[in-house]
């Protein structure tokens, strides 16, 4: 009987870990950019669900960085997560990219932005 109802409990103490993305915003320098808009977002050429759910927009802070926490989206056991198209733009400068989000991990990923052509 004790045995059961550790089997039925110890699945439930498993902590899950936070998943997020960070994402680094410099000019060609590598000087930060401090107040950059920052859009993840999914464009998946099949769409399963809706994409729109993943999206998420910040401004970095005063060291060219943007936090973004998607630990609402895992549930523990699924397999892989998302990969994530980045857009960044500053005044006149634009700067693109894809960041793998892995489940349970803090995933980082640096954008480097340019004058618009």
């Amino acid at each position: 009987m004790v045995l059961a109802a550790v089997a039925l409990l110890l699945p439930s103490c498993t902590k899950e870990k936070p998943t997020k993305a960070l994402i680094t915003v410099t000019r060609e320098d590598g000087t930060p950019v401090a107040e950059a808009y920052v859009k993840l977002y999914a464009d998946p050429q099949f769409p399963l669900g809706d994409p729109n759910r993943l999206t998420k927009e910040l401004y970095t802070d005063g060291g060219g960085l943007a936090s973004f926490d998607y630990s609402e989206f895992y549930e523990q056991g699924q397999s892989g997560f998302a990969v994530l198209d980045i857009l960044c733009t500053y005044d006149t400068l634009v700067g693109e990219g894809i960041i793998k989000i892995e489940e349970e991990k803090t995933n980082e990923e640096t954008v480097i932005i340019l004058p618009a052509e």
